[in-house]
């Protein structure tokens, strides 16, 4: 039975629009398939908070400019820029051949071409606050107050900063900044959500939420690759929405699936040895693809002395947040629970991949008992005498290492009662200020170290700053920082940031993590990135 149709009814309609999906032969013949886990709330840009809206925004939207895989910002929407000799005007010169994917909306149904003007509204629409855009932060006391979008004509657009800002042209890199026409948006409405168009390679053929999303080649779609063959390769993508990892896995066994990203728990001793290797039994069967990724995890701890939390709490005192940081054993965590597919994190915040990123510089924390016992009798609790038990919240997936390290604390003198919540309600708890140690993860949007130490700039609100931390003299490096033209100061500046907030410990960092993708040995060109954006322009199916 064919893959399209195997196990949703609905897909015999959008088998009528996939025909091209086809090849001669009359069976499935170059069509991507992945399943993502946590199903996909929104197809709107201006939504895409998550990898599980980024993924498919990739592949439907483009911006002004990208990252490639060096994490170079390269052209994209647009094909040139200048900057302004104070470096406050930034102006993009655009190219002349992207057109909007064909729907009802235009005249004759035909997309029209993309013009600057489609770039202004789209970067205005994430400022608005009728839309409510998560994304409305990346702007906030970056760009001009008046007019800081501005279409000059049709191939020109302009964006006018408040002060010099380094980093601004990985923000409109980031999926948020994606191009959309407002004509489309002002005719679906709220229903653009699921109707999405845009000037990406795919374009949006179905989504049964809950059940499967497809996108289709585009075939007007403006890149063309060295030979000059027009992107992208693939005829379609087909999404699935399995809960299970289980489900997952078994489909990507029986070659249902391309590939899947990361691997569960529970069968990462299954295929994987304790070094980060394929065991025998999988060699040649499939392909293990790892990769620095711009992700880091931790455990974050509310530092906000007004709040009723820390009144009582052994959290307030620094001497308890480095005793933590120091109770327990990355490298063994790792190890053993990840298989080696990540560094510990021993360092800062700022993880392993950018190029500010120096271990030599910036000192975090390692395992060290005897240290941590030292600071607990310094905060007046030897060998953990009287310290009250402390709450720990996570997601159920996280649970084996929150109680890994609960049991590791324990030893060194630190009660930690593990508190497994749904995800929904521990981000609520954490950008509500009402959780006091809960787990975490900073990705990415671009790559610049900006983005991770923006968590503690105290004017910042949370998101991103769920810690609620606020040091004036970490403040002082971050702003230094981002108005720095020169690379290497600006490194700098941010590594003292960094051991600043690392020396107050308002963090607890665990890993600096691994792109791990399970592929398929039919696919080519289909490689991780540091931001691990899923990235199909490129790819191609072999014969299976």
């Amino acid at each position: 039975m064919n893959r399209l149709t195997k196990y949703f009814p609905f897909f015999s309609i959008v088998l009528v629009l996939l025909q091209s999906c086809y090849n001669k032969q009359g069976h499935e013949g170059n069509i991507f398939h992945y399943n993502e886990f946590s199903g996909i709330p929104t197809l709107d840009p201006a939504f895409a908070k998550s990898q599980a809206t980024m993924w498919p925004a990739h592949q439907l939207f483009n911006t002004l400019v990208e990252i490639d895989d060096n994490l170079h910002i390269v052209p994209s929407i647009a094909k040139s820029w200048d900057i302004s000799p104070d470096r406050t005007v930034y102006t993009f010169h655009l190219r002349t051949d992207v057109f909007f994917h064909d729907d009802a909306a235009f005249k004759n149904g035909k997309g029209r071409k993309m013009i600057a003007a489609d770039i202004e509204y789209s970067l205005y629409r994430i400022i608005d606050k009728q839309v409510a855009s998560p994304g409305s932060w990346i702007f906030n006391r970056k760009v001009d107050s008046i007019q800081p979008f501005k279409a000059i004509d049709d191939s020109t657009f302009q964006v006018k900063l408040l002060r010099p800002y380094n980093p601004v042209l990985g923000i409109l890199s980031m999926q948020y900044c994606s191009v959309v026409p407002k004509e489309v948006v002002a005719m679906y409405g709220a229903e653009f959500r699921r109707h999405p168009v845009g000037t990406g390679p795919f374009r949006f053929v179905a989504w049964e939420e809950g059940q499967a999303l497809v996108m289709k080649r585009n075939d007007n779609y403006f890149e063309k690759d060295s030979a000059g063959i027009r992107l992208p390769y693939l005829d379609g993508i087909k999404v699935t929405f399995y809960d299970s990892k289980a489900t997952e896995f078994l489909l990507f066994r029986q070659k249902e699936l391309e590939f899947i990203n990361d691997i569960e728990a529970s069968f990462k001793d299954e295929v994987l040895t304790k070094s980060g290797t394929l065991r025998k039994s999988w060699e040649g069967k499939i392909a293990l693809h790892t990769s620095p990724y711009l992700n880091i995890e931790y455990l974050g701890i509310l530092v906000d002395s007004a709040n009723d939390l820390l009144s009582k709490s052994p959290m307030r005192h620094k001497e308890i947040r480095q005793a933590i940081n120091y109770g327990f054993d990355r490298r063994k965590m790792i190890l053993y629970l990840r298989n080696s597919l990540g560094t510990p994190a021993e360092s800062g915040f700022v993880p392993m991949g950018l190029p500010s990123f120096d271990s030599s510089i910036v000192k975090g924390y390692n395992y060290n008992p005897a240290k941590a016992k030292q600071l607990l009798a310094s905060a007046g609790y030897p060998d953990g005498k009287g310290l009250p038990v402390i709450k720990l919240l996570t997601i159920a997936i996280y649970a084996d290492m929150a109680n890994f390290i609960a049991k590791q604390l324990e030893e060194s003198g630190i009660p930690v009662q593990v508190e497994v919540v749904q995800k929904s309600l521990l981000l609520d708890m954490t950008s509500n200020s009402r959780a006091a140690f809960f787990r975490g993860s900073w990705i990415a949007d671009y790559p610049d170290a900006e983005n991770y130490l923006s968590v503690f700039y105290s004017k910042n609100p949370a998101p991103p700053n769920y810690t609620r931390y606020n040091n004036p003299a970490f403040d002082n490096f971050f702003e230094r920082a981002i108005a720095e033209t020169n690379d290497s100061l600006r490194y700098k500046l941010y590594q003292q940031a960094d051991q600043v907030m690392m020396n107050d410990a308002p963090v607890v960092p665990l890993w600096y993590d691994k792109a791990v993708h399970l592929v398929q040995p039919y696919i080519k060109g289909f490689f991780p990135n540091a931001l691990n954006l899923l990235e199909l322009r490129y790819t191609r199916l072999e014969k299976r």
